[in-house]
């Protein structure tokens, strides 16, 4: 039976701390642009290469520390993380007052900001599986998964809001607290990690670099969920911005409809993060996962379908929230499940692999969807990339870790019994 999970002190300063931050983001969702556009008049091609840019190079420079943070204390380096993207978001206000903003500096952030959001992010998955049991895991994934879409609700309609009343970088200052505000939370943690981690004598090698690819792609279900989660997410954010070129410039929908169109539908992730262990409850991890994974991928070629006025507006509503609902129902499974499925001296080094690789696949393809667009039109990238969503179930994995022990194991035992 589904009961409410008590996590602990440790976790509820953990989540405060994540809270904070999420919501100082959702504030100051798309600030750069917007600082890009009004303040240093950038061309499309710039803001494009600022969010591009900004993710692939700051998962590039985040391969080394996959290795680097698996074996010291998880708590301080989230900590520093934070601070460090409290000091590169604070640059940019600083700057703007100063008169001396450039388009580089904002380059230089985005690269910063995504490399340590990348470090915190497995570190404090690393620093998760220490301080919340097995058992609890899901109902910590689900909680983080929840206040990721609250936010996501509540963030840039109160964002837009503030730029118009107090201008174009008061967000960016917001968002700049949040990170400060979420160090301090850290650093309220008492509990110390169990088992503390084992610091590492010899040099790091090329191995070590690698060893989080490695330990995936080797592993029976975690290189397929690896594959499938990296061309999904791939395809779908390559079209976000595909979609806001279809509806604000093509079909002339007004800015607040578009703003409607994609803050209701968020409301899935809250029912589907609340969901999650009820589901799992019922029908089994496995199941859920097969199940919602596939889901996931059959909503957005519906995308391609937009037409001008409410007809349109309700296509992208519903087609939006059916996909949330099961992206926030798998992730929080998926979260748990990839923590529980990888040895707790490779969690670092996984996390750190996994967000550099979907950072990097969701910058190419996004570009490369972008040339598509310019070749084709809007419309027809996006429907590509709903129709190659379609395929990226066969990638999921047909039987979880156990079974296929048990099935490799069974012929040994049968052989066994024939010669005697």
């Amino acid at each position: 039976m589904w009961r409410r999970a008590k996590l602990g002190r440790a976790f509820g300063w953990l989540w405060a701390a994540y809270a904070v931050s999420a919501y100082g983001t959702g504030l100051g969702f798309g600030a750069f642009s917007v600082v890009a556009i009004t303040v240093l008049n950038a061309s499309s091609a710039q803001v494009a290469t600022l969010s591009a840019s900004g993710l692939a190079i700051g998962a590039l420079l985040a391969i080394p520390l996959g290795p680097w943070m698996e074996f010291r204390a998880k708590r301080p380096v989230m900590i520093a993380t934070d601070l460090i993207r409290f000091v590169a978001l604070a640059s940019i206000p600083l700057a703007y007052c100063l008169r001396g903003l450039s388009f580089a500096q904002l380059l230089a952030v985005c690269v910063v900001t995504a490399a340590a959001k990348i470090a915190f992010t497995a570190a404090s998955g690393a620093y998760l599986k220490t301080i919340v049991p097995a058992n609890g895991l899901l109902a910590a994934t689900s909680r983080f998964e929840s206040t990721t879409w609250s936010a996501t609700v509540i963030g840039p309609p109160l964002g837009g809001a503030a730029i118009g009343l107090l201008g174009p970088v008061a967000t960016v200052v917001v968002d700049a607290v949040s990170y400060l505000l979420s160090a301090l939370g850290i650093l309220a943690i008492r509990e110390p990690e169990q088992p503390a981690p084992l610091r590492k004598a010899r040099a790091r090698r090329w191995s070590d670099i690698v060893e989080g690819w490695r330990y995936i792609l080797a592993h029976p279900t975690l290189r397929w969920f690896f594959a499938n989660t990296m061309l999904v997410n791939g395809l779908i954010m390559a079209g976000e911005p595909l979609l806001s070129v279809l509806m604000l410039a093509h079909l002339r929908f007004p800015v607040w409809e578009y703003g409607l169109a994609f803050a209701v539908p968020c409301i899935g992730g809250l029912i589907g993060s609340r969901l999650a262990r009820r589901v799992v409850s019922r029908f089994g991890e496995q199941s859920v996962l097969r199940v919602f994974g596939t889901l996931r991928a059959c909503w957005p070629l519906g995308l391609a379908f937009i037409r001008p006025g409410l007809a349109g507006l309700a296509i992208v509503m519903v087609t939006e929230f059916g996909l949330i609902i099961c992206i926030s129902i798998f992730n929080a499974v998926f979260a748990a499940y990839r923590l529980n499925n990888t040895d707790a001296d490779r969690h670092a080094r996984v996390l750190a692999a996994w967000s550099i690789t979907s950072s990097i696949s969701i910058a190419a393809i996004t570009v490369t969807w972008g040339l598509l667009a310019q070749l084709t039109s809007p419309r027809v990238a996006i429907g590509l990339a709903g129709v190659l969503l379609l395929a990226t179930p066969l990638l999921l994995p047909r039987q979880s870790e156990r079974e296929q022990v048990r099935s490799d194991e069974e012929p040994v035992l049968s052989n066994d019994s024939a010669r005697a």
